[in-house]
């Protein structure tokens, strides 16, 4: 309606200029029709990213005023009456310094925008929700692959980030001469193409350097990133996950994680195993539940290789995880 009232004021105002008939028609439709397509834009476009409008926003303020600083720079350059091409020079070069400053300066907040954040009117609202902090992403954690199975099933929300010198980390695990290390490297490496190629999954790569990583080892540059991002480290190292608490960072194990997840049994509980092997006290019979829960069995040797049913009689909680202990129904 602003447009067809715009065309209305043009077309009006400007009729008396023009020799054809059809020229203010012109200028009326071809009003109308920008806003059409700007509309039809604004509807193609369903998710807007505010931080990405605003840093435009912002790049084009700053350019502008730089553009004009360099303007009144240049004032003492030109006469103050100038002829027709002194004049054209010199709305050239104020136009070329418009694009030039505007082009840069929303080219740098882009592209800083996850370290700084742009949002009208300036001011960015702390997030007090839990479960949305970044997390961090380590060599041991990528290399045991249970991330991607854990992020699939939607228990981590927030965007996982992987900095990129545990890529390059990743990367001479994979070039190893070790047959071993070759493998947990290459396999490391198709969990993070496994990640970025799932939709539902936020992973992005953190190739900016901070000058505090000078001299750290990649331990040290984790805490520090993780410091930085204000977001939390998974890991299933375990010195990583003492360091990363000495120094104020949250943790995920996922070793913890597997062991909370694991059910609680009681003694008295009836269980069904399968004896796998003899175990190291006479009689004894060890197997294993589904989730890997070791199960040591009481007079299950001479069930080797067969499914018993077992009573529980006590249950061990170690650093290596838990074990079930029992004798056969």
């Amino acid at each position: 309606m602003v447009s067809v009232g715009l065309g209305v004021v043009l077309m009006t105002n400007m009729k008396p200029d023009l020799g054809q008939s059809w020229q203010p028609w012109a200028i009326l439709g071809g009003t109308i029709g920008v806003a059409l397509c700007i509309i039809v834009v604004d509807m193609l476009i369903r998710v807007k990213r505010v931080d990405t409008i605003s840093g435009v926003y912002f790049g084009l303020i700053v350019g502008l005023f730089m553009a004009y600083v360099a303007n009144l720079a240049l004032t003492p350059v030109f006469p103050d009456e100038p002829d027709k091409v002194t004049a054209a020079i010199k709305g050239g070069i104020q136009m070329i310094l418009a694009v030039v400053f505007c082009y840069i300066c929303i080219s740098v907040l882009l592209q800083t925008k996850n370290d700084f954040r742009f949002i009208i009117p300036y001011v960015e609202f702390a997030k007090d929700v839990k479960g949305r902090k970044p997390l961090v992403l380590d060599t041991s954690v990528v290399i045991d692959g249970r991330i991607a199975d854990v992020v699939e099933a939607r228990i981590f929300d927030g965007a996982l980030i992987m900095p990129n010198f545990v890529i390059a980390e990743l990367q001479a695990i994979a070039d190893s001469s070790d047959r071993l290390r070759r493998s947990r490297g290459r396999r490391g490496l198709d969990i993070l193409n496994r990640l970025r190629t799932n939709p539902a999954v936020d992973l992005r790569v953190h190739e900016r350097d901070l000058p505090e990583f000078a001299g750290q080892p990649v331990d040290m540059k984790l805490v520090i990133l993780a410091q930085n991002l204000g977001g939390k480290l998974v890991t299933n190292d375990y010195n990583l996950n003492k360091i990363a608490q000495l120094h104020g960072i949250e943790v995920i194990n996922l070793n913890e994680l597997a062991n909370a997840l694991k059910p609680i049994f009681l003694p008295g509980e009836r269980i069904e195993v399968r004896i796998v092997k003899a175990g190291e006290e006479p009689g004894q019979g060890v197997g294993y539940l589904e989730d890997g829960t070791m199960v040591v069995i009481e007079g299950g040797r001479e069930h080797v290789g067969k499914e018993v049913t077992s009573v529980v009689t006590s249950v061990l909680q170690t650093s290596a995880g838990r074990m079930v202990f029992g004798k056969v129904a």
